[in-house]
């Protein structure tokens, strides 16, 4: 029972980080597309828009435990892209700082993403659910 509550209580915790993120990037646009092209990525506008949806919708998700593989997959996938294009420059302490934590962070998402969400999520409720349903058919 505490390893739910430990699950519920991490997932939260991650996915504040990225809706705060998010929130923060709805709030600025222009200063946020303006630091998506200072790295010369193509199409600023579509990589706020993506990193808009992944970190506002992702956390959402990923703080309900709803599709929670699927979703904490490409949160991850994008957190290890973040720390690619936008924390290479390793000379700079602050970046090379950025950069681990942002593959820490991926690693928190493997680790939600391999071992699911728990019973206390939208996805523990689905399961346990089909389990009852499995247990009240005739056989």
């Amino acid at each position: 029972m505490t390893n739910d509550y430990a699950a519920a209580f991490g997932r939260l915790m991650i996915a504040t980080l990225f809706l705060l993120g998010g929130l923060g990037k709805i709030a600025a646009p222009a200063a946020t597309q303006a630091y998506i092209a200072s790295t010369g990525l193509p199409l600023p506008i579509a990589g706020y828009l993506i990193a808009v949806v992944v970190e506002v919708a992702g956390g959402l998700l990923l703080a309900a435990g709803y599709r929670t593989t699927f979703v904490a997959t490409g949160m991850a996938v994008f957190t290890l892209a973040t720390a690619a294009f936008f924390h290479n420059n390793f000379v700079d302490q602050n970046q090379l700082i950025h950069f681990f934590k942002n593959i820490a962070i991926a690693g928190g998402l493997f680790q939600v993403a391999s071992f699911g969400a728990g019973s206390i999520s939208i996805d523990g409720l689905r399961t346990k659910r089909h389990r009852r349903g499995r247990a009240l058919s005739p056989a």
